[in-house]
């Protein structure tokens, strides 16, 4: 444990304020305990809840434990920023069957580096205030339950939708945290949930992925489907999927708490290559240079052009029967790749075509 000569109170205000100045909207300390939510994760693992997801099962008591991660661990730096584009009119987009739907989070930069860098930064300039300390900063880059320690910190609590929710901003943001060995105050915990008897999360899924309250069947929702599995979709969750080709926001488009979320200030999350606008026909048009370079410093990169093509194909199945619609089917009829080629086929006999 790193000695802290300086008042630790006023370490942990300037720390806020560092915080701030680099983006982050909130900053929150913890302990390096995650309390209840360690038998929580075993009993979902235990259900098998997390489908193909076999790294939510590994590294033992790591993932629960932080002082086990990073030993030395002690306090646990949580932070959060707001990612929400401005004006991207995509609940609309979910109406109109022709065009992708792409979660909001996914169609500018990737945050996984942004973030990084930011705390990264924030690091170094605690250094240049106290001297070399103990530390290592994580956004959703290794086996930590980042919800449960934002929980901890005080920035807000899981809803039934198993997203974290901010009472002024609700849950449109990203998480990241900076293990540390420092020895702060910490702050007070959520130790409340304020979502009522509210129950639109829930009714809203579209495949019904939630067993219950703060119960999320990852094999049924979309975001996993689109983003996490790597074979066939499973052919009665299809027709489901919509346009949503990339992700799903209808838990939180739903929430009552993000009419509070404020757009990004961070000009990395505006939407690129209008991604926010683009047909599925369009989209599915792009060969694999195509998609390399369009999604180049993207989370979208992470599924490959292989899932792409999968993904599209399936919400060109589900779009209104159109000459465009058929005929970017038609071009990817015989594709290389068995996985594309199956729901190619599936595609075509929903709009009444002949494989």
């Amino acid at each position: 444990m790193t000695d802290v000569s300086a008042d630790p109170q006023e370490l942990a205000e300037q720390i806020r304020s560092l915080g701030q100045e680099l983006g982050f909207q909130q900053v929150g300390i913890s302990t390096a305990q995650i309390g209840e939510h360690e038998g929580r994760l075993h009993a979902w693992l235990d259900a098998g809840y997390q489908g193909e997801m076999t790294w939510m099962a590994s590294h033992g008591s790591k993932r629960t434990r932080p002082d086990e991660l990073v030993p030395g661990t002690c306090r646990v730096i949580s932070v959060r920023m707001d990612y929400l584009p401005a004006d991207t009119a995509m609940a609309k987009r979910l109406k109109q069957s022709d065009h992708a739907y792409i979660s909001r989070y996914a169609l500018g930069r990737d945050y996984h580096k942004l973030m990084r860098r930011r705390l990264q930064h924030l690091a170094e300039r605690i250094q240049a205030l106290i001297g070399p300390f103990g530390y290592r900063a994580f956004v959703d880059s290794a086996p930590v339950m980042e919800r449960a320690l934002a929980t901890r910190a005080g920035l807000g609590w899981i809803g039934k939708n198993t997203m974290l929710i901010h009472p002024r901003a609700g849950s449109y943001f990203f998480l990241g945290e900076l293990f540390t060995d420092l020895p702060l105050p910490v702050d007070a915990a959520q130790e409340t949930e304020h979502c009522g008897s509210c129950t639109a999360c829930l009714d809203t899924c579209p495949t019904g992925a939630f067993v219950g309250a703060h119960v999320l069947d990852a094999r049924r929702c979309i975001s996993y489907l689109t983003i996490e599995l790597k074979g066939a979709i499973p052919l009665e969750l299809r027709p489901l999927m919509g346009n949503r080709v990339f992700g799903c926001d209808d838990c939180q488009m739903v929430c009552p708490w993000n009419k509070f979320a404020k757009p990004t200030a961070e000009t990395d999350f505006n939407p690129r290559h209008q991604l926010d606008q683009a047909t599925l026909a369009s989209l599915f048009l792009w060969d694999e240079a195509t998609f390399l370079s369009h999604t180049e410093g993207s989370a979208i990169r992470r599924i490959g052009h292989e899932r792409w093509l999968r993904n599209l194909a399936v919400g060109l199945g589900n779009a209104s029967t159109s000459i465009p619609v058929i005929e970017a089917l038609k071009a990817r009829r015989e594709h290389s790749s068995e996985l594309v080629r199956e729901h190619v086929i599936w595609a075509l006999q929903r709009h009444g075509q002949m494989p």
